[in-house]
């Protein structure tokens, strides 16, 4: 087996340990329904809704993955913009009515980020992360798990990227290393600069400031940035002209990691913009100056914030070490599976990977038969319709392409309007559905029934 095919083989065994089962899908809706009431009880949050983001809502998150929770207060059909004070104030009464009921352990109230978090470890042994108000981290969650319809490659490296940065200590903000949103945005660039490149620059996705968009009506504005994103990307997928990058996941992950193997010294005249999709000199770029950060991972939905700012100076250099220890092991000529799992995984992953029975999981080309039984049936959903206990018919219609590559994307109709129906929904993939009818007891009010019927979608190396 030669160098590529290893590291291909490696790879994929890894993402069948780290792809969230249905039973990971199933602990966190629990853990919403279960902040929904404690949010119930509490008088000045009456009427508040409780809605998921981040990872979560884009499918880019392993089992073991954070959930990200906003709070959005009730403001009419109008978006609201509540000051630092009054969330400080809501997130202070949530932390009390934990306290009161008890089960969350690690509680922290992080009351000087420019966004207040309470952060707590809920049952499942799942940590949590709660705002308030955090519509632009649920509309860039969105868009990621759009960007997914271009290339189901992009979904693997998310999760691959994030468990080798955790690995080597390099995915946490609090200790001066890239947080997990920085990190995708790093595997957008990648597949942006690639050649051929996969994904286009995000301008071309959705060409405004996101955020700037998220004003008054939110039915309408959401459904503006939806339909813009739909729009672009359905142009973008149905343009037969463009290259086709054939890539291997193997191949993708080499790539990355020899493409940021020199960032320190990058990072101190250019900035990475997924928005351009391009290195940009920050000294020509007066949205970025006076430079007072160490490294620049512009973010495309809220410029020119920086993604990247909590990463100092002494940790970028860790990071390149990171990088730089990491490709030379990939390229080197004697490698095995179990040196290339372990510069890629966390010990207990690599662990967990070696116990006995459990290579059974798995097979050469991917999930084996017990993995594949228990793997997650449910694709994200937009929580706010879950949450309030509302009836979906989602009909999957059906087309196939002249290549016959095959997808599914789905359609739905509500009886209440919460976020622009009519707009885009998150598309119910392939691997997700079942031949027939699948009804799905989401919560004790509410049921989502499927009808498959088939729709192109691009082929990629490794399904999702």
């Amino acid at each position: 087996m030669n160098g590529y095919s290893l590291l291909e083989h490696t790879l994929r065994n890894i993402l069948c340990f780290i792809y969230p089962l249905e039973e990971d899908w199933s602990m966190r809706f629990q853990l919403l329904h279960e902040l929904r009431a404690v949010v119930e009880s509490i008088e000045i949050l009456r009427g508040a809704t409780v809605e998921p983001f981040g990872s979560f809502v884009s499918n880019l998150f392993t089992r073991w993955g954070d959930l990200d929770i906003s709070i959005e207060l009730p403001n009419g059909s109008y978006i609201s913009s509540p000051g630092k004070k009054l969330k400080l104030s809501l997130l202070g009464a949530v932390l009390k009515a934990l306290r009161a009921k008890g089960g969350c352990r690690n509680l922290q109230f992080i009351t000087n980020a420019r966004v207040p978090i309470l952060k707590f470890q809920g049952n499942y042994n799942i940590s949590c992360d709660i705002s308030i108000n955090n519509l632009s981290g649920q509309m860039k969650s969105k868009i990621l798990y759009w960007i997914n319809m271009i290339d189901g490659r992009f979904r693997d490296m998310v999760l691959l990227v994030k468990e080798w940065a955790k690995a080597h200590n390099i995915n946490d903000s609090k200790t001066g290393t890239l947080n997990s949103y920085s990190l995708s945005l790093l595997v957008v660039f990648h597949f942006q600069t690639c050649v051929p490149a996969i994904l286009p620059p995000l301008k071309e996705i959705y060409p405004g400031n996101m955020v700037d968009d998220l004003t008054g009506i939110r039915a309408s504005a959401e459904k503006f940035i939806e339909e813009t994103c739909a729009m672009n990307i359905n142009q973008l997928i149905s343009n037969k002209s463009r290259a086709i990058n054939k890539s291997s996941v193997s191949q993708l992950f080499i790539s990355f990691i020899a493409k940021f193997c020199d960032i320190s010294s990058k990072a101190s005249a250019q900035a990475i913009s997924p928005f351009t999709g391009q290195w940009e000199d920050i000294e020509s770029n007066m949205r970025w100056l006076p430079k007072t950060y160490t490294i620049f991972v512009e973010d495309p939905f809220e410029q020119p914030v920086n993604s990247a700012r909590s990463v100092s100076s002494k940790q970028l250099t860790r990071i390149e070490e990171a990088f730089r220890r990491t490709h030379f092991m990939l390229i080197s000529s004697n490698q095995n599976q179990n040196e290339v799992i372990s510069i890629i995984v966390r010990p207990l992953v690599s662990k967990f990977m070696g116990t006995p029975g459990n290579q059974n999981n798995y097979s050469r080309n991917g999930l084996g038969p017990q993995l594949q039984a228990r793997r997650a049936i449910k694709p994200p959903l937009q929580a706010q319709h879950q949450l309030q206990a509302e009836s979906y018919k989602a009909t999957i219609t059906r087309t196939a392409s002249a290549s016959g590559a095959e997808s599914y994307t789905a359609t739905t109709t509500s009886t209440t309007s919460v976020s622009g129906q009519g707009a885009i929904q998150p598309p119910v993939q392939a691997h997700q559905l079942q031949d027939k009818k699948v009804n799905r007891n989401l919560n004790s009010t509410q049921a989502i029934r499927v009808q498959t019927q088939p729709v192109w979608r691009p082929k990629s190396d490794i399904g999702v």
